[in-house]
């Protein structure tokens, strides 16, 4: 059974494109995941690469036309400039952390709603109580985002660190540990696909 390193930020748009698909294509080759949700905008910072606001205005707005591009493909519905973003996603990635830790419910399903909740429905993630209505539609302890939070922040930190050294330089960004091959963006899932078919 093969093993994916998925590392991810509630920040960011394409997470939000590749997150069913992701999961279903897991699901099919019975590959196992490791949610490594971690903070993205501090991985630029570390790795020299600007932050969305900072880059020029040509790629602004490139990456809107591109997000358009891609959501019509996908068919999801996005809102393209969302209420609140960006956010603090800390607590919401200390929740995902802890619900993976603790188990029992559907974290597929709760990453997807965390998703949603910016690029669908305009509600802010940094607040607790999205957080736990989140948890709670998909099987977990609300108060996961409370007990959670002390280990989620440990893990949140190692996973950037962990991220780095993997070669992560973006998201989503998905790792095969078994044969070290990587695939980044929602618009490689057919690669990650097909590769996982050989193994």
């Amino acid at each position: 059974m093969a093993h994916i390193d998925y590392y991810f930020s509630l920040l960011s748009p394409f997470t939000y494109l590749a997150s069913e698909g992701f999961a279903g294509i897991a699901q099919k080759h019975g590959a196992s995941v490791r949610y490594k949700p971690f903070d993205i905008l501090t991985m630029f910072d570390r790795i020299g690469a600007p932050r969305p606001a900072e880059r020029s205005e040509a790629r602004k707005v490139y990456r809107m036309q591109e997000l358009k591009r891609f959501a019509a493909q996908s068919g999801k519905p996005m809102k393209f400039q969302p209420a609140f973003w960006p956010t603090n996603v800390a607590p919401a990635s200390y929740a995902v952390i802890a619900a993976q830790e603790a188990g029992g419910g559907d974290l597929d399903g709760l990453v997807f709603d965390l998703l949603k909740a910016v690029w669908e429905e305009d509600r802010d993630i940094a607040d607790d109580a999205v957080i736990t209505v989140a948890l709670k539609d998909n099987s977990f302890d609300p108060m996961l985002s409370m007990t959670g939070m002390l280990k989620g922040a440990e893990i949140y930190a190692k996973n950037l660190e962990e991220g780095l050294k993997a070669g992560v330089f973006g998201a989503p960004f998905f790792i095969v540990t078994d044969t070290d091959e990587r695939f980044w963006g929602q618009d490689r899932l057919d690669m990650l696909d097909a590769h996982l078919g050989t193994l």
